[in-house]
């Protein structure tokens, strides 16, 4: 043996580079095997439900954090959200791991900007500890004190929401012409109830028959807020009724009525009618405020922490500056009756600040700290929390992320790009699930799932580095990255009419006029902040629904943000509306019993099919037998769910198959009944694809079945649970559903960014059938950053220049191609780049 030889033998073995993946299984992954490389930015795409968040979220992440909780005390793992055990064989060379997803949980007004970074907990730290108080204190306030989420902080009128809800004549009589009788008080329900109510009025003496308005304001105040509940017997004066018929009736006003619903009643529909008599606004004891006046009364370099909770953060960090910048706080104490220059107010402050130039660097400089979490796009959330791990400074992480770039404006990746750059530089491994292309394009490497979604993928077709991904035949994604296959330019067409809207003052919209064309396909632009989901989901959509009479974006009883949006704003041109369709990425249900079959209507008439069958209606059983969701049918056990929950002692719960009906929901006299050969627990379990074949014959279930295959969904299973949808895929089910309604008028479709989450080629089945809905005589209004949508719309609004402050003003209308020539609008030079490579 050589001396080289000797030295490398007795050399320690180079360490593997790579996280080897044996035998992945998780969802529709077919045992796959890969290799990924640390140190590197991997992009793993595909197309939606191919598998990618399967293999880089649900297996090489999920077992990274099963392994660091074995380190965790048993006990303490019972306290921990925790990702189920993923189906693999084995992962090597994997390091811890963070995950940066795109939530969709519930939303909450009382999360914010500031709770979310925790830069909140900081600045109620600086106010306990160094902010100025009144003479008359007597004591310093603990921090929780200046929390309007604690109940010593929270102003006691509004319980720390900062507004509240207010009944008034106008909301519960919108119509002062009608009479009592034609229903003026709208507020009260109809049927039985809207009668009996009329004939307690004219028991009492009150006439029902004379318009509202020429009525005495006292008799009106008394039937519409009175707390009195007289009880009067009631002799009706109706043909059907025996002339000695009597009853007793109890007046309830109309307020009471509204204000009893939205307490005490469970019906959702009955709550949300009740909303709508009501207007939120700014709690009259603390002004928008949600604090006590204790806290209140605190100030720091002259302000209150409601003032600085209210500015963009890049302005809170130059009120910082000063007390920042002291060099010898001690001395300049000596010399002040202020805690402000105390060394617990400049460290306060200094780390404040830099976490703030955190934030400007990623482009959020215009969040303000009272922002609330449920107005943030995916990318701002997404932005935020990558904030929080820059300045955790760790090395040798793998973070995984969903979509970073998701909700961005092509001006606003490239300082995403720089943080991600920033973070392998400092030692770490970023796989990033992604469908923008020029993210994919800056990656060290690619690892291509697919070819299709659903059964039709779970194969790794390709990991290597980016370029050579283009000799990959089988790849969808290599259609696009390269250049071969775009959505075409569409010719323009021409608006049926207008709606103008004036003076529009919201968030920082300030007294904006816009013009919005009906009958075409309109893309809303600008970059993140700059008032686009204002405009169109708040703005635009309230203005819409209050004309149509239907609950407005924010008639909800979180009590967040405050007055409603379109009530100040001048509007003309809404009555061409018949109706108003949100399609959103909120989830189409919050737990497993809701599915694709039950949300789009499906599943009542494949129900009805099973109980038209000779054995359903021998056995005596109706379409309620096949419903897993009430007693009768289903299995018992696992009350219909098909799994129960397992309680391990010091372990994680776990949930397993029902070891009654082994998942399929049903008890076994239901599930003996069949058409066709499959029982009701067997047709859930179809794909779409499957399912439109199956079901060829049953016209209610094979329109929705058609409808879904369009949108690019016939890789769903038919009883896929809705906690399983991303929200690309609720937002096409909902997309689908309206489809197959087929309704006649002009109705206005308002979409907030609706590529997110979506590959190329699922973007390219979006627009048909936008388009689609367009043809059918309907307006399109969607906020976009894709280029490719926006170069297919009729027609762009355009607003900025910047965000937060430096925005709210549309720079830019008309056509794409006039758009993109525009001096000083940041759409424009990325607009015209999309538009030259289609020529």
């Amino acid at each position: 043996m050589t001396a080289a030889e000797v030295v490398e033998a007795a050399a320690p073995p180079v360490p593997d580079s790579f996280v080897r993946v044996r035998g992945a299984r998780e969802h529709n992954l077919r045992d796959v095997d890969v290799d990924v490389p640390r140190d590197e930015l991997v992009a793993f795409t595909g197309v939606s439900g191919s598998g990618k968040s399967s293999l880089a979220f649900g297996t090489i992440y999920a077992e990274a954090q099963r392994r660091y909780f074995e380190s965790v005390a048993p006990y303490a793992r019972r306290l921990l959200n925790q990702a189920g055990v993923p189906q693999v064989d084995d992962i090597t060379g994997l390091p811890p791991a963070v995950a940066l997803q795109q939530r969709r949980g519930a939303p909450s007004s009382r999360s914010t900007v500031g709770t979310l970074t925790t830069l909140s907990n900081s600045l109620r730290m600086l106010f306990s500890r160094a902010g100025s108080y009144p003479p008359d204190a007597t004591g310093v306030l603990d921090s929780d004190w200046f929390s309007p989420n604690t109940a010593v902080g929270a102003c006691r009128e509004c319980s720390g929401l900062g507004s509240v809800h207010e009944v008034t004549e106008q909301t519960l009589v919108p119509d002062p012409s009608l009479s009592i009788r034609d229903r003026a008080v709208a507020a009260w329900p109809g049927a039985w109830h809207g009668q009996n109510l009329r004939d307690i009025l004219v028991t009492l003496g009150h006439d029902i028959d004379r318009p509202w308005q020429d009525l005495p304001q006292e008799e009106r105040d008394w039937i519409l807020f009175t707390d009195e509940q007289p009880t009067v017997d009631i002799r009706p004066d109706r043909a059907a009724v025996q002339a000695d018929y009597t009853y007793r009736g109890t007046f309830s006003s109309a307020r009471r009525h509204v204000l009893h619903t939205l307490a005490n009643s469970t019906s959702p529909a009955m709550r949300e009618r009740a909303l709508r008599h009501v207007q939120t606004v700014d709690c009259p004891v603390c002004n928008g405020a949600r604090l006590r006046p204790e806290a209140l009364a605190v100030t720091f370099a002259g302000r209150t922490i409601a003032e600085l909770a209210r500015l963009p953060v890049n302005e809170l960090a130059a009120v910082l500056l000063h007390t920042a910048e002291l060099t010898d706080p001690d001395a300049a104490w000596l010399s002040s009756e202020s805690g402000e220059t105390t060394e617990v107010a400049v460290r306060i402050a200094r780390d404040l600040r830099e976490r703030i130039m955190v934030l400007e660097e990623l482009g959020l400089g215009y969040l303000s700290l009272d922002r609330t979490t449920t107005t943030l796009s995916p990318g701002e959330m997404q932005r935020l929390r990558l904030a929080t791990q820059l300045r955790a400074g760790l090395f040798g992480v793998v973070y995984v992320l969903d979509e970073p770039s998701a909700g961005l404006h092509p001006a606003d990746a490239e300082p995403l790009l720089e943080v991600l750059d920033r973070l392998k530089k400092s030692g770490n491994s970023l796989f990033v699930v992604e469908h923008d292309l020029d993210v994919v394009r800056r990656a060290d490497w690619v690892v291509d799932v697919g070819p299709g979604a659903g059964q039709y993928g779970g194969r790794v077709l390709y990991s290597g580095p980016v370029d050579r991904l283009a000799g990959v035949d089988e790849s969808v994604t290599r259609r696009f990255l390269f250049g071969e296959e775009r959505p075409p330019v569409r010719p323009a067409r021409q608006p049926c009419g207008w709606l103008h809207l004036r003076g529009i003052t919201r968030h920082n919209l300030r007294d904006v006029d816009a013009d919005v064309p009906l009958g075409v396909f309109t893309a809303v632009t600008g970059v993140s902040g700059s008032g686009k989901s204002t405009l169109v989901t708040q703005v635009l959509a309230d203005v819409v629904a209050r004309r149509l009479g239907v609950r407005s974006a924010e008639d909800d009883d979180t009590g967040e943000d405050g007055p409603d949006a379109g009530m100040a704003v001048e509007a003309e041109g809404v009555e061409a509306f018949d109706r108003l369709v949100r399609v959103d990425q909120k989830p189409i249900g919050r737990t497993p019993r809701s599915n694709l079959a039950t949300y789009t209507g499906m599943f009542d008439a494949v129900r009805k099919l099973f109980a038209g069958t000779e054995e359903a209606r021998r056995r005596g059983y109706t379409a309620g037998r096949f419903s897993f969701n009430v007693a009768g049918g289903r299995c018992e056990t696992c009350q219909g769910e098909g799994f129960v929950a397992v309680e391990l002692l010091f372990l994680p719960g776990t949930y397993a198959p029902c070891p009654t009906c082994h998942g399929a929901r049903y008890n076994p006299e239901t599930l003996a009944v069949t058409w066709h050969g499959k029982n009701i627990a067997e047709v859930l379990a179809l794909t779409v694809d499957e399912a439109a074949e199956f079901l060829a014959e049953v016209p209610a279930a094979a329109r929705s079945l058609t409808t879904l295959q369009e949108v690019g969904l016939g890789y769903l299973r038919l009883g896929q649970p809705a906690t399983e949808l991303s929200g690309g895929e609720a937002q096409r089910i909902k997309l689908a559903t309206e489809l197959q309604r087929g309704r006649r008028g002009h109705a206005l479709y308002v979409l907030d960014e609706p590529t997110t989450g979506l590959h190329p080629a699922d973007v390219a089945l979006l627009l048909r059938q936008l388009h689609r809905l367009v043809d059918q005589g309907n307006t399109v209004v969607a906020v976009e950053h894709e280029m490719d949508v926006v170069v297919s719309a009729d027609w762009v609004i355009d607003l900025g220049p910047g965000g937060g402050d430096a925005g709210g003003r549309i720079v830019a209308v008309g056509p794409p191609a006039e758009v993109a020539r525009t001096e000083g609008s940041r759409t424009a030079p990325y607009l015209a780049a999309r538009l030259a490579r289609a020529r």
